[in-house]
Order: C-alpha cells, then structure tokens, then sequence
C-alpha cells in the first residue's frame, strides 16, 4: 500500500519565508506551504520548537502577519504520518489514525477525534481540515481527509 513519497519542492518564495522566521526566531524551519486559498503561510518546525516560533505572547507570528499580510500557522513536523496528522489537526484531540487505499488508487486519512473536538478538527470554513489535506498530500500523497 506505500506509495513512493513525493518529491518536496520548495518555491525561492517559501525559502524566503522559511529564512525569515528562522532569523525572526532561530528555530529550524522545516518546511513551509503557502495556501494562497486561506491567505496563510503554515510553517513545519521541529514539535518542541513550535512555543519557540510562535513567541512570548504571539510576537513572532504577529510580526509576520503584519510583515506579509498573511495568515501565519505554525505546524509541528514528523516524516510519520499518524504523528503529522495528529500536529496538522491540533489542537484537536486525535485518537487515532487510518489511512486506508480507495479503488483508483486515492488515499484517504481517516482521523478519529475526541468529540468535543470534532468542530475544531474541521475548522471554520473547513480551513483546519484543508490543511491537514495539504501538508498530507505534500509529504504522504493522501487525497483526502475526513474526520470522524
């Protein structure tokens, strides 16, 4: 069932970001998506980096925000796909993860979340959810994700 891992391409635009808050916050910056949709840039750092690049109070994420009139989301990151599931949804409760192979080859997340959580995981206007589905199809190839 594993497909061969996408290729991640990063844009002179998201290094330029990536740059930016590494100097802003001296965090290694592992990744960044720009989701032009939802207006935001969504950073990956290390999982006990994200305190470090938010900042005292936001101040790093409210910096850039005022700096590139955009969004900005900071995402933790892992190579395995339960555990980027579980960070891509926070702070959603995610109990567990499936991924399962639909007929014509797509891949679909399924995400067990507390219920409580369930409008959290999804998000408003669905943008949680949308971006879990990003950050998956760029590292895992999963074409959808749906919350359960």
């Amino acid at each position: 069932m594993s497909k061969e891992r996408p290729q991640i391409k990063i844009t002179p635009e998201e290094f330029r970001y990536m740059t930016l808050l590494h100097e802003l916050t001296g965090v290694h910056v592992h990744d960044c998506v720009v989701d032009e949709e939802n207006n935001r840039i969504i950073f990956l750092v290390k999982p006990d980096e994200i305190g470090k690049a938010i900042g005292p109070k936001g101040i790093f994420v409210q910096t850039l925000k005022k700096m590139l009139n955009k969004n900005i989301e900071i995402v933790g990151y892992s190579d395995n796909i339960e555990e980027l599931t579980k960070y891509a949804l926070a702070p959603a409760r995610v109990r567990e993860v499936k991924v399962a192979q639909r007929p014509g080859g797509k891949r679909v997340v399924y995400a067990t979340v507390d219920p409580n959580d369930k409008a959290v995981a999804i998000g408003k206007n669905g943008k949680n959810v949308a971006r879990a589905r990003l950050l998956l199809n760029r590292y895992f190839n999963i074409d959808t994700v749906i919350i359960a």
